[in-house]
Formats: C-alpha cells, structure tokens, sequence
C-alpha cells in the first residue's frame, strides 16, 4: 500500500495519477505535483501494479483502480496510459467499438466513458478516466525552440525530420500512431540516444527534460484532449 508524503496536510485533497510507466511518474513529479501542491492538491504517481509499467488488460487495471478507493473513501483516482499499444486482447471496455469511429477523440472518449461505467457505481464519482491520445510523447513536440535550445546539432540524427513533424502538426495530439511514426519512434529517429535498443535508453530523462522546457501551459494550449483532464483534476 502506498505510504503518504508526512508533509501532506490532511485538508488537502488526494488525486492518484495511474501511470503507464517511469516516463509518465517522473511528468507527474516534475510538472504536475507543483502544479496541484499549489491548488490544495495532493498527487500521488504510481505506475500499473501488475506490470511495474507497462499496459496490461482492463481488470487488472479496474482491481488496482478500486483497490485504491476501497482503502480510502475521499481519494480520486485517475489514469495516464497510452492509446498506442492497447490491444483487442486487453479487453478495454468500447476499445472494439471505438475503433469503427474515424473521430480519434470521440474513440478516446468511448473507451474512457466505458472504463467509467465498468467500476462499481459507487466508486464512479471519483474515477477521472484519461487515455493519452497518441502517446506521452506527442506532448514533447510542442515547439521546436525547445529542441533547439536544450540539444547540440551533434545530437540530432534528423533535425530535419523534427522541423517536418512539429509544422505538419500544429495539435501534437494528433501525431499518429502508425509502429514507425507514432510521437516515441519519431523521437527515437529524431534524437540520436533517445533509445537505442537495449544500451542506451533515455526515455525517461528526455521527457523528463523537455516537458519541463515546453511548461504545462503551452502543453495546454496545444492539446486539447490533455487540457481536459488537468482541469477535470483541478476541479475534484
């Protein structure tokens, strides 16, 4: 069971953030705990249980969701997974259904207004379901002075790639989900030790790293879907 920060004051309120994995919980530490610390708001960051990170199917998931509000009523809890990697297989509720719609944030919503409806009714009004249209990633290509201002030329292996990326989309979100273009295999073409195979794999300090540059408001303002869920948080 997780253990509470002794500096939390007992009249704040308590958001649990269930990350896909370590990129995620080091967002929520560095951008998203300031951020709600501010509003009276605690976070708590763990990542998916059954796999230590990782996508796993939907009732391992819903046990660990209620598990949490189980063993403490006022708590909220939330989600922060990826759409890319979810698979029939994984048995998300309306995943099937959604895939029949061509609108990529009404399949979204589907599947999350579907993972609501799937808990115990009286657990409903805390659970904030979010899936991350594509991926994390796709939050990082919010500008490209960020890049360009936090790494050397002999870091890129496609500058040119990432200048192509970010004009052809002005809503991150929507950067696809195809397996050799979805936001992280962009980044890995684009940034020379982002991940190279099993020996250098720098996910987590590069996302760590550029989202604190491009800053929650800017992330805010070019993804919608994302901008939604912060302030769905910050109204519980």
């Amino acid at each position: 069971m997780m253990q509470l920060n002794p500096l939390i004051s007992f009249d704040m309120k308590r958001i649990i953030i269930i990350g896909e994995g370590a990129t995620e919980q080091a967002f929520c530490n560095s951008l998203l705990q300031p951020h709600f610390n501010a509003k009276g708001i605690y976070i708590q960051s763990p990542v998916i249980s059954k796999s230590g990170g990782g996508i796993v199917s939907w009732e391992a998931l819903k046990r660990q969701i209620e598990n949490y509000m189980k063993s403490d009523p006022s708590v909220f809890v939330t989600l922060f997974i990826d759409y890319y990697g979810i698979e029939e297989k994984h048995n998300y509720p309306d995943w099937l259904a959604g895939l029949a719609n061509p609108d990529k944030y009404e399949r979204i919503r589907m599947m999350e207004e579907g993972m609501r409806n799937d808990l115990h009714a009286s657990f409903r009004h805390r659970f904030i379901p979010y899936v991350q249209l594509h991926e994390f990633e796709g939050l990082l290509f919010c500008g490209l002075d960020v890049f360009d201002t936090n790494f050397k030329a002999e870091e890129f292996l496609d500058h040119d790639y990432l200048v192509e990326t970010i004009a052809e989309n002005d809503n991150p979100e929507l950067i696809n989900d195809g397996t050799a273009t979805a936001p992280s295999k962009r980044l890995a073409r684009i940034l020379k030790d982002y991940y190279v195979e099993k020996r250098i794999n720098n996910k987590v300090l590069y996302g760590s790293l550029i989202s604190e540059e491009i800053g929650l408001n800017q992330m805010r303002e070019k993804c919608p879907h994302f901008n939604e869920w912060i302030t769905q948080l910050e109204n519980v």
